[in-house]
């Protein structure tokens, strides 16, 4: 999750008084440069900030070897000079995080129509990978985040042709939503503040599919919302959808030594996650999502799918990049981050050989 200030989902649409909200707490869109800002508004300025600290790392990640993604460098500005060199422990977990992401281009392509819904998209470059021309047919692709974000988003494409000329024929909306007719499918960029969505709300996201199988990602996203908005959110697209999938990346308190030691860092740079609040184990988001309504629910932590998932090959090549002399940081680290994937109905029979 990346911005400030984020109309709700009613505004989209034009209706009501609460055109120009911000994300919940009450910040005005139109309000001037001197306005106060709540405690509330400067913590969601601070998760900007995480935004622009994992396009910095994926792009350390692309320029030591470790990833292949030709539009990070977009993304991260070189106003300040060339962008800070990650450690290895942090590349380690961008490779990781990309090889779940990967996984998407080892599918067969197919002619039927599928969705994906980014929650928190900040800056990822998956749309241009998953829209270039080696990309899926028949994809329609949607990105959620502050208003901010999806404004700059759409500056940094139509000011890089490499980026123009995949996601062309751009339209706008009435406020920082815009949207794209790639060749192989559509692409829908909402302004918008992903707390604002709950099963109670009548209005469809525009150009959202409810006939498709339909995958929702949070990296990193839903972690900052309390449990009933995070739930919220999961059941918009529940109740609408009856062949959906969620993948959730995210940190998780085990009641050690080490959680205890993330959440101080996390306070110490002013941010406050929820799911941090109480020790829980992977099982907890496991039932979690199957009381929402997901029937099957698998989850792994990211050192197990180092292990399992990532073939000795690559280990090697990742191992002669450069050395770690943190392996049992890393090890502590991947530990601590957990990837929970569950579905409900038709489109995801490959997951159901997957754990």
């Amino acid at each position: 999750m990346s911005a400030p200030s984020i109309p709700n989902l009613l505004s989209l649409r034009g209706r009501g008084g609460a055109r120009g909200r911000g994300r919940g707490r009450g910040q005005g869109r139109g309000a001037g440069a001197d306005a106060p800002v709540s405690r509330g508004q400067a913590h969601d300025l601070t998760i900007q900030g995480t935004d622009t600290d994992a396009a910095v790392s994926r792009l350390s990640a692309v320029d030591m070897g470790y990833l292949s993604d030709p539009y990070a460098r977009y993304f991260v500005s070189n106003l300040g000079g060339p962008p800070t060199r990650r450690f290895p422990i942090i590349n380690r977990d961008n490779l990781v995080h990309s090889f779940l992401a990967g996984t998407e281009g080892q599918e067969v392509p197919s002619v039927a129509a599928k969705q994906i819904v980014s929650l928190g998209a900040g800056t990822d470059t998956r749309p241009f990978r998953l829209f270039g021309p080696q990309g899926r047919p028949n994809l329609i692709y949607h990105e959620i985040d502050f208003s901010v974000t999806s404004a700059k988003k759409l500056k940094t494409v139509e000011a890089a042709p490499p980026l123009a000329s995949i996601l062309a024929n751009r339209s706008t909306g009435e406020t920082s939503d815009w949207s794209s007719k790639p060749l192989n499918g559509e692409y829908f960029c909402h302004g918008l503040d992903i707390r604002r969505l709950s099963p109670t709300i009548t209005e469809a996201l525009p150009g959202l599919r409810t006939d498709v199988p339909t995958l929702i990602l949070s990296e990193c996203c839903l972690c900052y919302l309390t449990q009933k908005e995070s739930e919220d959110v999961l059941e918009y697209f529940s109740s609408r959808i009856p062949n959906v999938a969620v993948i959730i990346y995210e940190p998780i308190h085990l009641g050690d030594p080490f959680s205890d030691t993330m959440v101080s860092n996390l306070a110490a740079r002013n941010i406050h996650m929820p799911s941090l609040e109480r020790p829980r184990d992977e099982e907890d988001q496991a039932a979690r999502l199957k009381r929402i309504g997901f029937e099957t629910t698998r989850h792994l932590t990211i050192d197990r799918i180092w292990s399992r998932w990532v073939s000795t090959e690559e280990k090697e090549r990742v191992d002669r990049l450069e050395g770690l002399d943190e392996v049992e940081e890393w090890q502590l680290l991947a530990g601590h981050y957990v990837v929970v994937w569950s579905f409900r109905g038709d489109g995801f029979e490959g997951w159901r050989v997957i754990g």
